[in-house]
Parts: structure tokens; sequence; C-alpha cells
């Protein structure tokens, strides 16, 4: 099969099952807390936190609902994605790199999903620094600047909190989402991939009503 007929296969099948439920944030069960509670750095917002995997087939899945939720969150959450990386997993941080490096130079919206298109609908291997300079390149960035910038202090000091959030969310696996830095939950938990999203929103909504009543006290 050509190729882009089966990525454009791969990115329909999941926007059919997008449709959500909506979950009262009284009723909803399907996360953990995170222990202790973590600071957030979004001031009034309430923080969502998307702990993720390139190379990560449940993360590729939930993207689609991740970027439909994305149209429409509520305005009073800021988004945050975080690339894990769990200890002697060179591949997870060489694509951490990747993240942050897109990030520093500005095309991040051109590379995170074609890097997860590659990876996963069009099965190429792209888990070393060559390989992804290639990948960069093709998506119209400079392979000099891409290699300066993936060894740069600016990169090593994200990707070295990117580590240490990792385990300080207690996540064991991923996508894991983090809501106001005291709840986690995902797809493992919210049982399926359309109903993460409607749970990260009843979540939402039981931060900002936790955050009103201390306010008033």
């Amino acid at each position: 099969m050509n190729r882009r007929v089966l990525l454009a296969l791969v990115l329909l099948l999941p926007a059919l099952a997008l449709a959500q439920t909506k979950i009262s944030p009284d009723d909803v069960i399907e996360y953990e807390p995170v222990v202790p509670p973590m600071a957030t750095s979004t001031g009034e917002q309430i923080e969502v936190i998307e702990l993720f995997w390139y190379g990560c087939p449940h993360c590729y899945r939930l993207e689609p609902y991740i970027e439909r939720w994305l149209e429409h969150k509520p305005d009073n959450v800021a988004y945050v994605r975080i690339p894990a990386i769990f200890p002697n997993r060179p591949v997870w941080e060489n694509h951490a790199r990747a993240f942050y490096t897109a990030e520093v130079l500005g095309v991040i919206d051109t590379i995170h999903r074609p890097l997860f298109d590659a990876l996963h609908a069009l099965r190429r291997k792209l888990n070393d620094e060559d390989a992804l300079a290639a990948f960069f390149a093709e998506m119209g960035v400079d392979e000099a600047e891409f290699r300066k910038t993936y060894r740069s202090f600016a990169v090593d000091g994200k990707v070295r909190r990117a580590k240490d959030l990792t385990r300080r969310y207690g996540i064991n696996g991923v996508p894991s989402l983090i809501v106001d830095g005291r709840y986690r939950s995902g797809p493992a938990l919210a049982g399926t991939y359309a109903r993460t999203m409607p749970v990260i929103d009843a979540l939402v909504q039981k931060a900002a009503a936790e955050r009103a009543k201390t306010a008033a006290k």
C-alpha cells in the first residue's frame, strides 16, 4: 500500500471515534493522587501536563483526541507537553532532545505530529541523532542548526528537568496526564482513549473548585 494512503487511513480511523461524553467532577474516579502534590507554573490557570514518548503507540493513538480537545479546551487551562524520560532509556532521551530542539528552534508545530506519524504510520526508525537530523532537514530545518541546538546547554537543561519531573510525578508509563499538580490519569485509568479527555475535563473542574474553596477561606 502507498505510504501516503496508509498514513491517511491511520489518521482517519481515530477521528471516527472522537465523540466524547461529559463526566461530572463529583463522579470522576479514574485518577490517582500525585503524592506529594507538585507546584504548578501556570499562575491562575489550571495546568494540564501530558507526559509522553514519541515511540509510544498509546501516546500516538491518544494524540487525535488531544488535538480535538485542544481546539476547544477550557479558557482556564494551560496545556504543557513534557517528554517523559525513564532511567536507562537512551531512545527516550533522544526523542526528548528532538522535542526540545524543535521547541527552542520554534518549529514544534511543524515537527510534533509529523514525527509521531513518521515513527508509527510510516514505521521509520528515527531513534538517534543522525536519523533525527535527517528528519528535521526534511521538515526544512538546517541540519547544522539542528545538531547545534540538539546538544546545546538550553536543551540539556530541559532534558534534565524532564527526567526529574518524570520521576517526581510518579508515573510508571505513558501517556500520563497531570492536572494541577494533584491528579494523575490517562487511558490506562480512564479505560479508553475516547474517555480520557472527558476525565481530564472533570479533573480540571474539580481542581478549579478546590482552588476556589481554598481562596474563600
